[in-house]
């Protein structure tokens, strides 16, 4: 089979016969330059092993983690060192094998210290016994597969860090009939869940296979933005004759790989305000969370290490590379051959909803897909100046808000009037600050009203 990518759709060659597929999408978004090409092609490549790494005890949505180690303990990769009793939290393991020099604050990629588990690496690489190949896993009932999934401290690879299991247990009275894998990645620079579907497609159906299980669906739904043809083809060859697991193309277009988005766009389901997924019926894994469920389910390894991609006009060598969570990314921009020109700016994540950073002395978590060092002209910011009413980000706003006036609300510490229209509904995508004319600081507003909003129902 050959795939064919163009601007409408998409081509298949079968058999000499042709035949095209219209794209999915949704309403809103915006189309960003994708600079991709600098590791679109670049196979993953794993890095040496660091000299020390630092590991966050809290780098998932819930609660920080314990360290269950102290300061002179031997640790083995794959060893569990902090966990919690709270109902919504993801355990950490070692990701090398070496000493634990220190348990302290240390900056993080969120702008705050954290507390982490420094381990000196020993150079072994040696594996903990509790690391090994399972011959059971066509036994496995759901709730062990769940059981597996939550002791790999596995979250969403994407970025939320939101852990899975608890996503993969629906409330009461909810059921789940569909599991999406997003394969969108539709930041710009990142290529790393590109790399994982080209380079791994059997891992990621076994994982969407063992996803499937766990939450009792007969349905699966791989989305792929059209820029990545070969993905999709490396797919559709893997699930060739399963008529449980489809791949389909989608429409290039930021944020094609949010949650609601991709529900809309693959499903036409709509996703309630204030509302989840499962409130639809779906839950929404990431490409490489599959994988990380095959791995953990099937080989016994927890979540120790990540694709990142290393992009940017600054970096020498542009790489995806395969890295022990708690690298510095120091480390990392050393492993591409450092820098050809100082970074204007260096992010953690995305250019559209990454994090800017002001030290390079911070760790890899769970949640980082991308470390992107831009130039003065990658990074350019303008000061904003007053909003001409235009509407361009209300057209641009996936989640149909009002983002001029819930800025503008917020601005004027208006947060009631930001709550009524909706401001808690808004994913911080970035669109309507992307697509400003005026340059004005659109989402930072909103985000700051969700807060404040926040703050109030936690007050009550």
């Amino acid at each position: 089979m050959k795939v064919f990518g163009g601007k409408w759709g998409i081509r298949f060659s079968e058999g000499g016969v042709f035949r095209d597929m219209a794209l999915r999408t949704f309403r809103g978004g915006v189309h960003p330059s994708y600079n991709k090409d600098a590791t679109y092609a670049k196979p993953v490549l794993s890095i040496s092993t660091p000299e020390k790494v630092v590991i966050p005890l809290h780098q998932h949505t819930g609660a920080p983690c314990e360290p269950i180690v102290k300061v002179g303990d031997e640790v083995k990769i794959g060893q569990k060192i902090g966990d919690s009793q709270a109902a919504l939290t993801a355990p950490v393991h070692a990701s090398v094998s070496g000493k634990v020099k220190a348990i302290t604050n240390h900056p993080l990629s969120t702008g705050v210290d954290g507390r982490c588990v420094v381990i000196e690496s020993d150079g072994l690489d040696a594996w903990d016994e509790s690391v090994k190949p399972r011959n059971d896993v066509d036994k496995l009932s759901p709730e062990e597969i769940i059981g597996i999934i939550r002791e790999a401290g596995i979250v969403g690879l994407g970025g939320a860090a939101f852990p899975t299991y608890f996503k993969l247990t629906p409330p009461k009275g909810k059921t789940f009939d569909t599991l999406l894998l997003n394969g969108a990645e539709c930041e710009p620079y990142l290529s790393a869940d590109h790399r994982i579907m080209v380079e791994r497609p059997a891992d990621v159906v076994a994982g969407a296979r063992l996803l499937m299980k766990a939450i009792g669906v007969e349905k699966a739904i791989i989305g792929v933005e059209n820029n990545k043809p070969d993905a999709i083809s490396a797919l559709m060859k893997e699930v060739e004759g399963d008529k449980g697991i489809e791949i389909v193309p989608l429409g290039v277009k930021y944020p094609q790989g949010a949650e609601k988005q991709l529900i809309w766009a693959i499903l036409g389901r709509e996703v309630p305000s204030g509302g989840l997924p499962v409130d639809v019926g779906v839950v929404v894994n990431n490409v490489g969370t599959a994988v990380a469920v095959k791995e953990a389910v099937a080989e016994g390894m927890p979540l120790v290490r990540r694709v990142v991609t290393v992009a940017g006009s600054c970096v020498k060598e542009p790489k995806n590379l395969m890295v022990p969570i708690g690298t510095l990314v120091s480390d990392l921009i050393e492993a591409c051959g450092g820098t050809q020109i100082p970074p204007r700016k260096v992010i953690i994540g995305g250019p559209m909803m990454g994090v800017a950073q002001h030290t390079t002395e911070v760790p890899v978590t769970k949640g980082t897909s991308g470390i992107l060092l831009l130039s003065e002209k990658e990074a350019a910011v303008y000061e904003p100046i007053p909003c001409i009413r235009c509407g361009k980000c209300v057209d641009a706003c996936p989640m149909n808000l009002m983002p001029l006036w819930l800025s503008g609300y917020a601005e004027a510490s208006r947060f009631d009037d930001c709550e009524r229209l909706g401001a808690l509904d808004c994913i911080e995508c970035g669109c309507c600050s992307f697509i400003c004319p005026s340059s004005r600081r659109l989402v930072q507003g909103i985000r700051l009203a969700k807060a404040e909003i926040m703050a109030k129902r936690r007050a009550k």
